[in-house]
């Protein structure tokens, strides 16, 4: 799909220009998506070119596979294109074996992963957790005091890992009044409603109460939780999230490139959602968690992390949610990942717009894929998705 005229002159016009009130908006997230360094105030996540994780190729021709998702056949090819992809690649044991971009895309070009951010910033907690600075039992408020009195105060790290969480809070992508425009306003990513009470992300998440019922039950999907776990990595480090994620993370991955990272007007990190990457870096952390933690042989996440969220995780408290239909009976979430089979080979990261990541440890399989759809999330897409992640593990099994 041609993207539209936008931001292409010095200024471009009203009708064409991308900013802060309209950058997540149909069209203009078609250029914002690859452009938020230019919109929202971000940090950068740094690399280390001297040990890049290089990625052989063996490429095969993909675009005929076909599959089946509400009762309806599609091919990956005209797939591709329904869904506003900007970047898809797949990897098979390590190897990319398909590679495409649209939308002015290249490899070098950082996109916003929005929630698959969530499954980066579990992935920093494990490898804090390794280092014996972060404890999942603990309660939060050993490492953050200032949530003692918000819905957070009697939660420990696993309730916030696993989104299990009784928190007074709705997560409403399309509201235009109440809480959830509060926590877009703190966290930079809209205009300031009154420029004298600008926000801040860290005060608005400890300012959040608590609903009935206790922590540890139930799958209730919340974005603060997330923010805070950055929060958390950020005490339990001693350092700032993308200072924490380029030492412990990126540069020991062998990420290609920089990433960088939303932050707030204090410099808060937007863990839940921030993050900016290239696809072959993205394509990199779903590899290393498909083989246990490694990276190019280098161990960077511990593998009893990555056991843990491949075979824990508690179905029942996800049986129920408003999510339950997005997996198998089966399915479950576990340290901000989506694990679609009892077995344990499949798991998955996925955000708004059509970000996502996939792996399939029984066909060495890995994908990555790079969205900017009009909706924040769109009916049947979900099944869509897995069913062709599926088909094309399948092909290449």
């Amino acid at each position: 799909m041609k993207p539209p005229a936008l931001m292409d002159a010095f200024p471009a016009a009203p009708e064409r220009q991308v900013h802060l009130g309209n950058w997540r908006q149909p069209p203009f997230n078609r250029w914002a998506f690859q452009h938020v360094r230019e919109i929202v105030p971000t940090a950068e996540v740094a690399e280390d070119p001297g040990r890049v994780w290089e990625l052989p190729r063996a490429q095969l021709d993909l675009n005929d596979v076909t599959f089946t998702a509400n009762g309806r056949q599609h091919k990956l090819s005209s797939w591709l294109a329904e869904s506003q992809c900007d970047g898809f690649i797949v990897l098979q044991q390590g190897a990319i074996v398909a590679e495409r971009y649209d939308n002015r895309m290249t490899r070098y070009q950082p996109h916003i992963i929005f929630s698959v951010t969530k499954s980066v910033t579990a992935l920093l907690c494990g490898i804090l957790a390794g280092q014996g600075l972060l404890d999942p039992d603990r309660p939060v408020t050993h490492y953050i005091p200032e949530v003692a009195k918000s819905g957070y105060g009697d939660a420990t790290v696993r309730h916030v890992l696993d989104m299990q969480v009784s928190l007074d809070f709705d997560e409403v992508y399309l509201a235009t009044e109440g809480a959830f425009i509060r926590y877009r306003e703190s966290t930079g990513w809209n205009p300031v409603t009154d420029p004298a009470k600008a926000p801040d992300l860290r005060s608005f998440l400890a300012s959040l109460g608590r609903r009935e019922g206790p922590h540890g039950k139930r799958f209730r999907y919340l974005s603060p939780n997330s923010d805070l776990l950055g929060w958390l990595c950020e005490r339990a480090g001693g350092r700032p999230y993308a200072e924490l994620l380029s030492g412990l993370l990126w540069q020991p991955m062998g990420a290609e490139r920089p990433a960088n990272l939303t932050v707030d007007r204090l410099g808060a990190p937007r863990a839940a959602g921030g993050l900016c990457v290239t696809l072959r870096d993205l394509a990199r952390v779903a590899e290393m968690v498909r083989c246990r933690g490694l990276a190019d042989g280098r161990q960077v996440v511990p593998g009893w992390w990555i056991d843990d969220i491949m075979t824990a995780g508690d179905p029942a408290a996800w049986d129920g949610s408003e999510f339950e239909a997005m997996l198998p009976p089966d399915g479950r979430y576990r340290s901000q990942w989506y694990v679609a089979d009892g077995r344990g080979s499949q798991c998955m990261g996925a955000g708004i717009h059509g970000q996502w990541f996939w792996f399939d440890r029984d066909s060495g399989v890995t994908i990555a894929k790079m969205s900017s759809q009009p909706l924040p999330s769109t009916e049947g897409h979900d099944a869509v998705e897995m069913a062709c992640f599926a088909a094309i593990a399948e092909a290449l099994g």
